[in-house]
């Protein structure tokens, strides 16, 4: 009987996760282990007898050694910063790891490693990073065994609001972790290739930079560009291609909102306020303005940054309560976890709130003597606040490929690895599309 463990199995994203692996008990003969600080909630809705439940904190390195130990797979729903500390133990214990995120530095290092062991660390393999690389690819490799050359690539996601939920000035609300979202960008110039010229936009720029584009039945999103692009282009096998573009969506007027927050630095999270619980909001926003013994903060600010007083950006501001006198609670808070406190009392989900997931990509090819101008669109529509489009997305991927594994499907598979084999990404593209989850295409002439 192959045993599966799942850290991080209460959070958000893991829903569909669960109840797909759950479905795999009786199907695949299959146990679970469900960790997290606290699995009373899962705990009580779902109860078998090849289920079991633990409230763990991960740093506890026997306990968690221990059931590690005696995995076949584990899967890490945690924050990626805290992959390196399962992984290592899966390394040490052989066994396989899985998760939706990033493949971080740390996890390259041990690329040898992991392939000596036979082993396979399967990261991207969510929504984005995930399905934004395999329903590319999917085009990608196809253009390729046809004969043509790709020469433009450009792809979008966003994590919005479902279209009956979308009743802020700001057309936003937090539908996945909202430090990410704070803080997003932050990390360092943004690279990409546009026409052959590569191409940066440091942090202090991005929310300056960015364009509109048009969803068939789901109107304009504005696209701002996302860490490094040209890293894909080796990825994706593209080397004759000419614009390489990643990105994020929102809705039209967040990128000038946004870059008030990144021109005050209240997005910064590196250093700490140490007296920022004797704060208000106003008195945190007048920390990063200059002194003036009559102007309001109101004033300063609009000064500082060139707004208009009757500007839709002011109106958006006020509307956040970033001008109010309402007291901060955290105690050696960074500003940009004091930001996104002021954001999560406006811009938190309620309680019929449903979410949105955006993805499209733009391919440009040339095939047999002829241009071809191809787009490819994924809207997915959450459910609830428990059964959320983002939940879908990340979870049904991820618990796709774990099937797969344990199916014996990938037995030559081996190293730390992105679902950019077409052994991986088609069967999990062909099952999603069964549940709702698929791309519609288009030609642009």
């Amino acid at each position: 009987m192959k045993k599966i463990v799942v850290f991080g199995s209460s959070g958000k994203s893991s829903i569909y996760l669960v109840e797909y692996l759950i479905k795999c008990i009786k199907t695949h003969g299959i146990s679970l282990h469900f960790c997290d600080r606290d699995t009373s909630k899962i705990k009580a809705k779902y109860q078998a007898s090849s289920i079991e439940f633990t409230d763990l904190d991960i740093h506890k390195n026997k306990q968690r050694g221990a059931i590690i130990e005696g995995a076949d797979i584990v899967v890490s729903m945690l924050p990626a910063f805290l992959h390196p500390i399962l992984a290592e133990d899966c390394l040490n214990f052989n066994t396989h790891f899985i998760t939706a995120s990033y493949v971080s530095k740390q996890m390259k290092e041990w690329q040898d490693q992991v392939a000596e062991k036979g082993l396979v660390f399967m990261n991207e393999i969510g929504v984005d990073p995930g399905l934004d690389h395999m329903s590319a690819l999917r085009v990608i490799d196809w253009v390729k065994e046809q004969g043509g050359k790709i020469t433009r690539f450009e792809t979008f996601t966003g994590g919005l609001l479902s279209p009956e939920s979308d009743n802020n000035p700001l057309h936003y609300k937090f539908t996945w972790n909202p430090k990410y979202v704070v803080i997003a960008g932050s990390s360092g110039a943004v690279k990409f290739l546009q026409q052959g010229k590569e191409k940066y936009i440091p942090y202090h720029k991005l929310f300056r930079r960015t364009e509109l584009i048009e969803i068939d039945n789901y109107g304009m999103f504005e696209a701002y560009a996302n860490r490094d692009s040209l890293t894909y282009i080796d990825l994706y096998g593209l080397p004759d291609v000419q614009t390489m573009y990643r990105g994020t969506f929102r809705r039209p007027g967040f990128g000038k909102l946004w870059d008030v927050f990144v021109q005050l630095g209240v997005t910064d999270d590196h250093f700490v306020i140490e007296h920022s619980d004797q704060l208000t909001f106003r008195e945190f926003i007048n920390s990063f303005l200059v002194y003036h013994p009559t102007d309001s903060v109101e004033l300063k600010l609009m000064h500082y940054l060139k707004i208009d007083h009757d500007s839709e950006i002011m109106d958006k501001l006020r509307w956040l309560g970033i001008f109010e006198n309402t007291p901060i609670p955290l105690k050696k808070a960074t500003p940009a976890g004091i930001l996104q406190y002021i954001l999560e009392q406006k811009l938190k989900l309620e309680e019929n709130d449903k979410d949105m997931i955006v993805m499209w990509h733009k391919f440009m090819y040339e095939l047999n003597g002829k241009s071809y101008d191809r787009e490819s669109a994924l809207v997915v529509l959450g459910q609830d606040q428990q059964y959320t489009a983002m939940a879908k997305t990340v979870g049904l991927p991820l618990a796709i490929f774990v099937k797969h594994l344990i199916e014996g499907r990938h037995d030559n598979l081996k190293g730390v690895l992105i679902p950019s084999d077409k052994q991986v990404y088609l069967p999990i593209l062909e099952e999603l599309e069964t549940m709702g989850i698929h791309f519609k295409e288009k030609y642009i002439t």
